[in-house]
């Protein structure tokens, strides 16, 4: 069970760290959820019951967690930044038992007339939508719904096994323990911030600096702080890279920092490069989803390896390739013990993805070199055929990511004329880079069927809580622009 990680930290040890340098001790987490699960349970939560919990990055969302896992119920952490309508369909997909409304919620609290509860470790808003009506699914932890899903919700099972293989992988790739210091903005809600920040910083009995969402300001004050381990997403790289050169400096300077990791979106070499000359340490890649409890693959490589795949799989993790073509292209397929349960309720979807001999479907198109390191060229959903030629999004995404005034970038087909074309999109904050300067550009680096028929520009992309680009909202956001 995931909550005899927490148990097994000695008490005094600082878990968390939130807001104004507020320190929680595991052994106020421990004693909290302790709480917080006799609270639970005498308002009819049993094992297998979900646990709602709305929220944004905070102790009691983590208290609350742990709480459910004490229960044998399954924590439901969803962010408090959804739409009234895209909660009220989780709740009816989930049937939770409770609903815990944290950090952010208060406004869908209030909708849903819940009413406030004090454990001792914090005030939540609690309500009670359905009756209980406990899974016959043994040994799950957690539920999350999937980013950018739309229609119908998706929620993942993971299970309590699923979850300690996934920190114990990751807590050992950073080589982390007593001592560290993990930069805690990556959502809770997402795979990557539970599995690879909360539950691997458990399992090592680290701290976690919390915050509950990223800005570049509070993660440049952080590392002039104690951090010492940065997970983080491309875009908050080049966020904070962006801020760091506004205040006139060149580079990081003066951190603790010693373990710089990014996941959830593709590298190109250019950008790394800048990277690891901004930190001076190596950037290490990582590949996963939320099927697969976050890790897949990672690498190990030095400072300066031009190598830009996301590295070999993890240590008990299988990947190989469904059907390559003759570039080596095919769909990544991966089994072991990260694998989730499936899709709640959804037998048929979950048929689709786990094929009888146990490996996960990704949906990803990949290729392996000869010393086994994977890399990923796209979404199979997202190949684009243009005349007859296949388009990978990332290899164009890479050439507009070299321009220096680029943020970062992304790359959609749309159907025109029995054909595909291809759509840029680019943040930036230069407001002097035009279309036409980034068509220029991109002709010297791409063959003619591969280069964009339009590039936006724009201050700002849609993105989910963890700074990935949601590329199916790009046609509708600037339709307008797109005509």
């Amino acid at each position: 069970m995931i909550h005899a990680m927490l148990d097994a930290q000695p008490a005094e040890r600082v878990m968390l760290i939130t807001g104004h340098d507020t320190r929680h001790s595991y052994g106020k987490v421990q004693a909290g959820s302790s709480g917080l699960s006799d609270l639970l349970a005498l308002q009819g939560v049993r094992a297998g019951d979900r646990v709602l919990i709305v929220t944004e990055n905070c102790a009691r969302a983590i208290i609350a967690i742990f709480a459910a896992a004490r229960l044998g119920a399954w924590a439901v952490p969803v962010n408090a930044r959804l739409s009234d309508a895209e909660l009220d369909r989780i709740i009816a997909h989930a049937r939770p038992r409770a609903v815990l409304f944290a950090l952010g919620g208060e406004g869908h609290a209030t909708r849903h007339e819940a009413h406030a509860v004090d454990t001792g470790a914090g005030r939540y808003h609690l309500t009670l939508p359905h009756a209980s009506n406990p899974s016959a699914e043994a040994g799950v932890a957690v539920m999350l719904y999937t980013t950018g899903t739309t229609g119908q919700p998706k929620g993942v099972m993971l299970t309590h096994d699923n979850l300690r293989f996934a920190a114990k992988a990751s807590a050992e790739l950073r080589g982390m323990g007593v001592g560290d210091v993990v930069y805690g903005a990556l959502p809770i809600t997402h795979v990557f911030g539970l599995a690879s920040m909360i539950m691997a910083a458990t399992h090592a009995g680290a701290t976690i600096r919390l915050h509950h969402r990223f800005t570049p300001e509070a993660l440049f004050g952080a590392l002039q702080q104690d951090v010492t381990i940065l997970p983080a997403v491309p875009q908050m790289h080049a966020l904070l890279m962006q801020y760091v050169r506004a205040q006139g400096f060149a580079r990081l300077e003066g951190s603790a920092l010693r373990y710089v990791s990014s996941g959830a979106a593709p590298l190109d070499p250019e950008w790394k490069r800048a990277a690891e000359a901004f930190y001076g340490l190596p950037l290490q890649n990582g590949y996963g989803m939320t099927e697969s409890t976050a890790g897949i693959a990672a690498t190990r490589n030095p400072i300066g390896s031009p190598d830009i795949s996301v590295g070999a799989p993890l240590p008990g993790v299988d990947v190989t390739l469904d059907a390559p073509g003759a570039d080596g292209v095919g769909e990544v397929l991966t089994r072991g013990p990260h694998i989730m349960r499936g899709y709640f309720e959804a037998s048929r979807d979950t048929a689709m993805a786990l094929r009888a001999d146990g490996f996960l479907r990704t949906g990803d198109l990949g290729r392996m070199d000869a010393e086994g390191r994977l890399t990923i060229v796209g979404r199979a959903k997202e190949l684009i055929i243009r005349s007859g030629f296949n388009v990978y999004p990332q290899e164009v995404e890479a050439a507009l990511n070299e321009h220096p005034s680029v943020a970062f970038a992304a790359v959609i087909g749309r159907p025109v004329d029995g054909n595909e074309e291809v759509l840029g999109f680019v943040q930036t904050e230069d407001t002097t880079l035009t279309e036409a300067a980034l068509m220029d550009f991109v002709a010297k680096r791409l063959t003619a069927y591969k280069r964009p028929a339009r590039i936006i520009v724009t201050e700002r992309l849609p993105a989910a809580a963890t700074g990935k680009i949601l590329k199916h909202q790009l046609l509708g956001v600037f339709a307008d622009l797109l005509g």
